[in-house]
């Protein structure tokens, strides 16, 4: 059975909390690391060839949030790695592609699949925003994700399920911002050098208020397609479609938005292609089935209906819930997390490989008092 996910708390300046990241997470810091430098070996990118890679992105970050960086550096100095070590875990998704794109596309790429919904309050049984999503990734990554609670002296408190040495990935911060993605492709990906992805959920994470949030997902160049799913627990949700150079919104249709893999926006398919459905194929009605198992339940749904929905294994192994599976790729894959937040209580739940173990450990943050007035849209 899976372990559960340790919880990893921080706090202090950039550096400090990278190094106490570092020093409590670093045998899964290192695995990953492990991982993903086999894999691009693989991909003949190794040794000075990596670095150079790394080192790419780094002036891109710098401009960002210089910050970043020296959270970074403290994160390989407490895990007693290299630097550029880090850098890759944070820009894996980006540095994987490049590899694959590098060896003449000669092996199938892997994608990074996801099932993510929300739940607005007027469809939900408590009126409280359910944000939730199954990460569909490498069956290995169960050993390599924490999460981190980040107390901050310069804005929101932070809870985020991640991968050891990773700034963030799906969470909600004190003031009622959530955030999961999803994997999308499509013919505009690297055409120009963006800031990678997780380093964009970190920043609308850090973010108090949501119009900014929206901004930092909406705006920031990128290096990859990705979907961003945002939502606010007084009641607001939207769906993000980013190509590297333009951003297509899909919104919540009777209090309710389901996500997976492949392009929905009308106005995204008119103009450009989606290049990823060949490789998530089960895509195609992951959503459908999310949205089919929830829609009925309507004023009435809860965490119960929410993990019932993403526990779904029709057409397992290729279902809502994957168990581990050869990937197109060869490697196994799996759902290897279930997340289900409810940021107006403060409360995050995680299950790890939950094809194979239902349980769920729980994590909390204390949430700032929400505005008076706030008005709960459906």
């Amino acid at each position: 059975m899976p372990e559960p996910c340790p919880l990893v708390e921080i706090s202090g300046p950039p550096r400090v909390r990278g190094r106490q990241h570092g020093e409590q997470a670093a045998p899964r810091i290192r695995r990953g690391v492990a991982q993903y430098t086999e894999q691009l070996a693989k991909d003949a990118l190794s040794g000075e060839a990596l670095v150079e890679v790394v080192h790419g992105f780094l002036p891109t970050i710098a401009a960002f949030d210089a910050d970043y960086v020296e959270e970074m550096r403290g994160i390989a100095e407490g895990a007693g790695c290299p630097f550029e070590d880090v850098v890759l875990l944070n820009a894996r998704t980006e540095i994987l592609k490049l590899a694959k794109r590098r060896a003449a596309g000669d092996r199938e790429p892997e994608p990074d699949g996801c099932t993510g919904l929300v739940v607005l309050p007027a469809a939900a049984a408590d009126g409280r925003l359910i944000h939730a999503q199954n990460w569909d990734w490498r069956v290995e990554c169960a050993e390599t994700a924490v999460v981190l609670r980040i107390r901050r002296d310069d804005g929101p408190d932070i809870l985020t399920f991640t991968e050891a040495g990773g700034l963030a990935r799906s969470g909600f911060n004190a003031a009622g911002i959530a955030i999961t993605a999803n994997y999308l492709e499509s013919d505009r990906d690297y055409s120009q050098t963006g800031v990678p992805l997780a380093l964009i959920r970190r920043k609308v994470l850090e973010t108090p208020h949501f119009a900014l949030a929206l901004r930092a997902a909406y705006a920031t160049p990128k290096s990859a397609s990705n979907n961003l799913m945002l939502s606010q627990a007084e009641g607001v949700a939207i769906d993000l479609e980013c190509a590297p150079d333009e951003t297509f919104q899909v919104l919540p249709e009777a209090g309710l938005l389901v996500h997976a893999n492949h392009w929905r926006s009308p106005v995204a398919l008119a103009k450009l292609r989606d290049t990823g459905i060949a490789n998530t194929p089960d895509s195609l009605y992951r959503d459908i089935r999310v949205d089919a198992l929830l829609r009925p339940q309507t004023g009435r749904i809860d965490r119960a209906a929410v993990k019932a929905a993403l526990f779904d294994d029709w057409q397992t192994p290729w279902s809502v819930c994957r168990p581990p599976r050869p990937s197109l790729a060869n490697n196994m894959s799996a759902t290897v997390a279930m997340i289900v937040m409810e940021p107006a209580l403060g409360e995050m739940e995680v299950a790890m490989l939950p094809a194979l173990d239902r349980r769920f450990a729980r994590f909390t943050l204390p949430m700032d008092e929400p505005k008076r007035g706030a008005a709960a849209l459906a």
